[in-house]
């Protein structure tokens, strides 16, 4: 049995001088030589990171065979908001298998993207696996499939040749056993493993060595952040305004992201809520040595009162001034907090 993590606040919700609300999680912050800095929470309890592993799945499919570069890659590695580049984009991959849309076996969905989703409403279009936003790695996993003379109809089965070769890939980048499986919301199986481990994978794909798998699934991300996720969506204008950030999320409050030199965070919310994901993620962040006005603009959420602002959504004390109390960047973070 999976042992229940020992979360600890990591974010405030403060309204006047009340705090409201408190969000619960977990972050690790590594150095660049490998060692932790932070650690707030329970960094070493197995948790499903969800999509925030797909950076992992694709240096799998690269080494195990997978042509693609660029924007293709960068789709294969992220979970889009079903625009219609994405789509045309994940049609591509098909096409490189002779395979169309009805050979993908992720679930039906409408675009991730709200306006997206919308426009899709107003035009009576029906839910599809194409828009769903894992079709680009499920169009991946069947490329490589069909290149390795592997079976289509179950890519998604965990003994899967491919899916053994991707369960391979992430106990070897996180440097851990593969704590149980499951499957994520797209069917794709999901290994569990831990936010300490999930870091270390994270900084090991963005600082490989040019031409591995790994430096060609991180040039991929950073060189087309829109195409790993999509137009205005916060891990995109994360990559945009930190150069060389590799930067992944996944659902249930999950985010992990590295530097080119090693350094990297983790972070896991609690409650799975999403407004916590990002403040949490650019202290971690501004922690780890990125400057503050890169990430400043993600920093906290304004809590109205009418039309003022009468409070933050921001980081809890520990995170802005780390698990030892150490110098810091607390006035930048927690305005209206204590």
């Amino acid at each position: 049995m999976v042992r229940e993590p020992l979360h600890a606040p990591v974010a405030h919700l403060v309204r006047g001088d009340m705090i409201e609300g408190i969000h619960y999680g977990s972050v690790v912050v590594l150095a660049a030589d490998g060692r932790v800095e932070l650690q707030i929470g329970d960094i070493e309890a197995a948790f499903c990171p969800r999509s925030a592993l797909k950076p992992l799945q694709a240096v799998a499919l690269v080494r195990a065979g997978l042509p693609l570069e660029g924007e293709l890659l960068a789709l294969a590695a992220g979970s889009h908001s079903g625009e219609e580049r994405h789509l045309a984009a994940t049609r591509r991959i098909l096409d490189l298998a002779g395979l169309d849309e009805d050979a993908l076996r992720n679930r039906t969905d409408m675009p991730y993207d709200p306006v997206v989703r919308e426009s899709w409403i107003r035009q009576a279009r029906l839910p599809s696996r194409i828009a769903q936003h894992c079709s680009g790695m499920h169009a991946a996993m069947l490329l490589t499939a069909r290149l390795r003379g592997w079976p289509l109809e179950d890519y998604l089965d965990a003994a899967h040749p491919l899916q053994r070769a991707v369960a391979e890939r992430v106990e070897e980048l996180t440097g851990q056993r593969i704590a149980q499986v499951t499957a994520d919301g797209c069917g794709a199986p999901l290994f569990s493993i831990s936010l300490h481990g999930l870091a270390r994978a994270a900084a090991r794909i963005a600082t490989a060595a040019p031409g591995t798998a790994e430096a060609r699934v991180a040039d991929a991300m950073c060189g087309h952040p829109e195409m790993a996720s999509g137009s205005g969506r916060d891990v995109a204008s994360l990559m945009r305004a930190v150069p060389g950030l590799l930067t992944k999320d996944g659902s249930e409050g999950v985010q992990v992201a590295a530097l080119g030199d090693g350094r990297a965070v983790a972070v896991k919310i609690a409650d799975g809520g999403e407004r916590a994901r990002v403040p949490v993620t650019a202290a971690a962040l501004a922690r780890c040595g990125v400057a503050l006005v890169a990430v400043a603009q993600f920093a906290s959420r304004p809590v109205l009162g009418g039309d003022a602002v009468v409070g933050r959504l921001c980081p809890a004390r520990a995170l802005a001034l780390g698990a030892t109390g150490a110098p810091a960047v607390a006035a930048a973070w927690t305005p209206f907090g204590p």
